[in-house]
């Protein structure tokens, strides 16, 4: 099976509520870039890729597209299979994880809908059809972010992610420790994501002003360098995030003891074939980590899903999804919803969502 047409598509998603505010950016809509991937035996398959802005991580929504026209007239011929795609791309462009990310999906929706297999079979094997899911606060007042933390533990999330940073320590302190009075005893487990915007003084701050409070620290300074420099005078683990570049970079932090576990994004790395090499690399080295995104519809929603359904559950830190911030689904019948906590894993071929191609307007770019 190989391919014969790209279809490059972008589609804007307002964010419900909005703004989503992180602590060094915010955003009210974002564009995603779609990819449809037509093989020589009439088949499709689909794919997707969403930056959550220009300043979260080394990738922008023009970026991708740019970098997928470029990959495109190169992938016409390609067959149809993870490693030899990925080779196929990486000599005709490199770098750009995240645009090479929404191939990636595609074809491995394109490849369950030709076997007649579900995405997460592909990837090994389902052991759950029920994926717990997890809530990120904005950055937001004590108070309220608590109040949030008691709804969603009602609602049925099993781990709350409270956004701290660009602001004064005192109040993320101050959060923390009212999210704490809400949730302690209940078995929801606490994450602290500083989007790599803390100093290493005000992570240091943070963690020996709560030496009493079970949470992990994700990604809470910009670079590798600053979490070496902490690592060793924070009681409290650390997992990394927008760090985890690529598969290297997320052995290199196994295999040396920097972090604890990981927030990894599908598309950062490169899509489902590399997410499952990661996936084995932390079963290998015993680390908890998440399978999520940055943002995107039911797309990429469903391929997190997948992967996230595979991972042994105790490792499993949860599948974040961007659903509660978007209106509407791209599949109304199949779209991937958040119920009481956990995801259901699609059912069907490949991804198990169709979406609705009119929704997207006219493609623009057609190879």
């Amino acid at each position: 099976m190989k391919i014969t047409e790209v279809h490059l598509y972008q589609y804007n998603l307002p964010v419900v509520n909005g703004p989503y505010k992180m602590a060094l950016s915010e955003v009210w809509s974002l564009t995603t870039t779609l990819v449809k991937l037509v093989a020589d035996n009439g088949l499709y398959g689909w794919g997707e890729t969403c930056p959550v802005g220009p300043t979260y991580a080394e990738c922008n929504s023009a970026g991708a597209l740019a970098a997928l026209k470029e990959m495109a007239p190169g992938l016409i011929g390609a067959e149809v299979l993870p490693v030899p795609l990925h080779r196929r791309m990486d000599t005709l462009l490199t770098g750009h994880n995240y645009a090479k990310a929404a191939i990636d999906i595609a074809a491995h929706d394109l490849l369950g809908k030709h076997l007649g297999v579900s995405i997460s079979d592909l990837l090994g094997g389902a052991v759950t059809d029920r994926v717990p899911s997890y809530y990120s606060t904005v950055i937001g007042a004590p108070d309220e972010t608590a109040r949030l933390a008691a709804e969603k533990l009602d609602e049925g999330y099993l781990r709350i992610q409270v956004k701290v940073g660009g602001r004064a320590v005192e109040e993320d302190v101050e959060t923390i420790r009212k999210v704490w009075e809400v949730i302690r005893g209940s078995g929801m487990r606490l994450a602290i994501d500083g989007n790599r915007s803390l100093t290493t003084r005000d992570a240091l701050r943070i963690s020996r002003e709560c030496p009493d409070i079970p949470f992990i620290m994700e990604q809470p300074c910009n670079t590798i360098e600053d979490l070496q420099k902490i690592r060793q005078q924070v009681s409290h683990g650390i997992y990394m995030d927008e760090s985890g570049i690529n598969l290297n970079t997320a052995i290199t932090a196994a295999g040396t003891g920097l972090v604890d576990g990981f927030g990894m994004k599908v598309t950062r790395i490169g899509g489902l074939h590399p997410m499952r090499a990661f996936r084995d690399l932390c079963a290998a080295r015993n680390l908890p980590h998440t399978c999520d995104d940055s943002w995107g519809g039911d797309i990429i929603a469903a391929a997190c899903t997948h992967i996230g359904a595979t991972v042994a559950p105790e490792l499993l830190e949860g599948v974040w999804l961007a659903a509660p911030y978007i209106k509407g689904h791209y599949d109304p019948e199949n779209g991937i919803r958040i119920e009481g906590g956990h995801i259901k894993r699609p059912k069907g071929v490949g991804l198990g969502v169709v979406p609705d191609e009119s929704l997207f307007g006219a493609a623009l770019a057609i190879f």
